[in-house]
């Protein structure tokens, strides 16, 4: 099958997959933002996902989506290490118009990989495998807490802004190359492509980095009030 045995076809899946994901961290942001103005409010979204069946499905299908994008992510790695040959240990200069966020993706998205590891083992972890196992505590449901409790810790907090930043690097060359590999960028389209990549990327991570900065801001004022 020409999706997983040629390199095009890689690189569609790598595209698709890929595309996916930035949808859904869309949805988690403006989610997350809802925690900045309404505890009650975000607990409300968290209950109303939960544990139940199409929770758990979407939550199925976000691993796979990931799992796979990993995957081909090291497939188109090792496949171009191997064309380049020898020429890989030869000392050259990165050429102007290539990117640094094109020449370290797999390295970024490593990282990526690392931090939304700590990010389930934060969150999804206290919250719907507690509810699945059985295991619930007092805080279970309560999003908001975690958030708070997460974030008032300084080391977490510098974890999740140095996630963040690889991120949008990440994502603001991955948005662009996957229209490009899915053959909707043009010769004209292609640096508007990029810009709208770019802002959507920045956009989308400040609601994040929002989120992280204004909750440890609050654990320090109520810190000095104390």
């Amino acid at each position: 099958m020409w999706l997983t045995n040629s390199s095009i076809g890689r690189k569609v899946i790598m595209s698709v997959s890929g595309i996916a994901l930035i949808l859904f961290l869309t949805f988690h942001g403006c989610m997350n933002v809802v925690a900045l103005f309404s505890a009650e409010g975000y607990n409300m979204i968290c209950e109303m996902l939960g544990a139940n069946w199409y929770a758990v499905a979407a939550t199925l299908g976000l691993a796979a989506l990931v799992a796979l994008h990993f995957v081909y992510a090291i497939v188109l790695t090792l496949q171009n290490k191997k064309a380049r040959g020898n020429s890989r240990y030869e000392v050259t200069d990165r050429p102007a118009k290539v990117e640094w966020a094109s020449q370290n993706m797999f390295v970024l998205g490593v990282i990526v990989i690392l931090g939304m590891i700590l990010h389930l083992y934060n969150f999804w972890y206290n919250m719907m495998f507690a509810e699945l196992v059985g295991a619930e505590t007092m805080y279970a449901a309560d999003g908001a807490y975690w958030i708070s409790a997460t974030f008032a810790n300084p080391v977490y907090t510098v974890l999740y802004l140095v996630w963040l930043v690889a991120l949008w690097f990440h994502l603001t060359h991955g948005f662009w190359s996957a229209l490009q590999t899915l053959g909707w960028s043009g010769k004209i389209w292609f640096n508007r492509w990029k810009c709208i990549g770019t802002a959507y990327a920045t956009l989308l991570i400040l609601m994040f980095a929002a989120v992280v900065l204004c909750f440890q801001c609050r654990a320090l004022c109520c810190g000095a009030c104390c």
